[in-house]
């Protein structure tokens, strides 16, 4: 069992994996902001978002569904699960953007096929991305290397969240899209890290110190 400041939710596991900054912020500093990007984001999960059931050609799907792991300390809920007759049990998330491979999505969904698994007692081989922006559906087979990624990420959320160290910015292709690059403020952090340690600013210190 874990302490209740040791829970780890399955939505950091998206967000570290795309940026431990961007995770620090919000899941240790507190730090939230919207943008566009956000917002249409919220906006697809407005029906997910309402716990409900439907059914459908013998398949019952929960929505909001929420989740657990007692043994490894994990929280949060799924967009939607499938229960078919066969006993068949298949998470499915749903996205803003167009399908595309993306480690984090996977990580993110392999997280609520493990709590299904210990919830449920059965095994989860298999689930499903739905990108809103192109309407395509995307596979995922939960293999072995991506638990093993997944738990190695769970593992290192808790360790960041132990410690409660913000990393350093990157300024790199995520961060324009980033709802908080005005509080992480990339460009500017890190140009000023990179004229810290310039040894021709150094030389000019000294040269300054002199007069």
């Amino acid at each position: 069992m874990f302490a209740e400041e040791d829970i780890v939710l399955i939505s950091a596991i998206e967000h570290y994996s795309y940026c431990p900054r961007q995770f620090a912020l919000m899941h240790v500093e507190q730090t939230f902001e919207d943008n566009s990007l956000t917002l249409s984001g919220n906006r697809v999960h407005e029906n997910v978002d309402r716990a409900h059931v439907l059914r459908h050609e013998g398949v019952r799907v929960e929505y909001a569904l929420p989740l657990w792991s007692d043994r490894l300390g994990l929280s949060g809920r799924a967009d939607a699960v499938e229960l078919h007759g066969d006993g068949t049990v298949w998470p499915v998330e749903s996205k803003r953007g167009h399908r595309r491979p993306k480690k984090h999505d996977d990580l993110q969904l392999c997280a609520q096929a493990l709590c299904l698994e210990e919830m449920l007692d059965v095994t989860v081989p298999r689930g499903s991305i739905y990108y809103h922006s192109s309407r395509r559906w995307r596979e995922v087979l939960l293999s072995e290397p991506l638990r093993n990624e997944t738990l190695a990420s769970i593992d290192a959320i808790r360790g960041a969240m132990r410690s409660g160290v913000v990393p350093p910015p990157v300024n790199d292709v995520r961060c324009p899209k980033c709802s908080l690059i005005e509080v992480c403020q990339p460009e500017l952090i890190s140009s000023a890290r990179v004229s810290t340690v310039n040894p021709a600013n150094l030389e000019g210190d000294k040269g300054g110190g002199d007069a």
